[in-house]
């Protein structure tokens, strides 16, 4: 049983199933295990971290006497309670006019060509400067025009970047997602792609950034640190004498770190201080950072990632939060999913009107561990069994040809 008590509350031989709080906020790179070392103890309370998930059934309970601070709430809760609140004032999304199949094998293809731009550019930045933003405008109409066909091919396929492409695949993922919040926020086509080439953008600073530091294995020291929190910096540096680059992109890439409650950096701003694109960009970054797989550290779930970003009072706006998570949806195109008929299924699209009712390709019965006959299923509430319990991951089955049941003949992973 999962309950949430005060990091003050925690005691050797408990099981820690996740910390409360931002990723990066705490020094474990690992999450879910059993608290054995009183050095992990004191590290944890030193840390800030004011409370913690335990699972009571794989470690020791809290004391009866003790005060449990929330206990495990139903698994939709999370989420679904902040989006019945989520502005009906948004724009709503461009009907479709592509299939998944289709635009999948479309997406793929940008996602082939694009990349050795996107790394071009960013070999450009390393050396001091980008001239212009032609090759990138390029980039960001092609994405542009894939998220309006049907933005789930794009943004679901972004999901299976490598971890040795992640600065490449990281900003066209951003990018994506930045113009499908632009278009759930109801704005124009212009200002739609200058959301997406802030996303494209917005960490083109990290281009000079060394990969030792960009890729440790660990917590950063001190040093370390400030050079990493350089990077808005050094990429508006690189982008002030672009041709093409507005100011409104320059203050997103500038910004995309700051938070709401002033903490963020490099300027500590607060509030509508922080410019609206930077705002979307750090809600699209941080989404994407947290869900994929990095050189050390394995991604979260998305629904465990939009639970934890709930949490993190002060970080993200609100209306910008809410209206992202109806755009890009809590279980992505890709996903594996169990039922609570004890079955496999992977999400092959979804609804943004019904986030928790995708629709599955069911293919593997959980009870007599053997793959079934594939049938395409949408998930309704009117049919229990057919509910949601959680995502697994296709390693744990040896599902090598996982990504074959979702994506179309001759789409390759990005």
């Amino acid at each position: 049983m999962l309950k949430r008590i005060a990091a003050s509350d925690l005691r050797i031989g408990m099981y820690v199933e996740e910390f409360c709080g931002s990723w990066m906020d705490h020094p474990f790179w690992r999450a879910h295990f059993l608290l054995d070392a009183p050095a992990d103890l004191e590290t944890i309370i030193s840390s800030g971290i004011s409370e913690v998930w335990i699972d009571a059934a794989k470690g020791i309970d809290v004391d009866p006497a003790e005060p449990v601070t929330i206990a495990q709430p139903p698994a939709d809760s999370p989420v679904e309670k902040p989006l019945k609140s989520a502005s009906a004032k948004t724009g709503e999304r461009p009907a479709r006019t592509a299939d998944m199949s289709s635009e999948l094998q479309r997406a793929s293809r940008i996602f082939q060509e694009s990349r050795n731009t996107v790394a071009s550019m960013f070999d450009e930045a390393r050396l001091g400067g980008l001239r212009s933003t032609d090759q990138a405008s390029a980039v960001v109409d092609d994405i542009a025009n894939s998220v309006s066909r049907n933005p789930n091919a794009m943004i679901g396929l972004a999901r299976l970047k490598s971890a040795d492409d992640y600065t490449f695949m990281h900003s066209m993922a951003v990018s994506a997602m930045m113009v499908a919040l632009a278009r759930a926020l109801g704005w124009d086509e212009p200002r739609v792609r200058e959301a997406a080439m802030a996303g494209l953008m917005h960490d083109v600073g990290k281009a000079q950034i060394p990969l030792a530091i960009l890729n440790k294995p660990g917590s950063l020291d001190d040093t370390e640190w400030v050079t990493m929190r350089s990077h808005p910096e050094r990429g508006r540096a690189i982008l002030e004498e672009t041709r093409g680059i507005t100011k409104a992109t320059l203050d997103a890439v500038l910004h995309h770190h700051e938070k709401m409650d002033g903490t963020g950096y490099p300027h500590r701003l607060a509030g509508d201080a922080i410019p609206v694109l930077a705002r979307m960009a750090a809600v699209c970054d941080v989404y994407d950072a947290i869900t994929s797989n990095r050189p050390y550290k394995g991604g979260w779930q998305p629904t465990d990632a939009i639970r934890k970003m709930t949490e993190w009072t002060g970080h993200f706006d609100n209306p910008i939060f809410k209206t992202f998570v109806k755009a890009v949806g809590i279980y992505p195109v890709g996903s594996l999913v169990r039922l609570k008929s004890q079955r496999l299924a992977v999400v092959i699209d979804h609804d943004p009107a019904h986030l928790l009712q995708p629709t599955v390709k069911v293919f593997f019965s959980l009870r007599s561990m053997v793959h079934i006959e594939p049938v395409v299923v949408k998930l309704d509430k009117t049919r229990e069994s057919d509910l949601i319990q959680g995502f697994e991951d296709p390693a744990t089955y040896g599902f090598t040809h996982f990504n074959e049941l979702w994506l179309p003949p001759g789409a390759k992973v990005p």
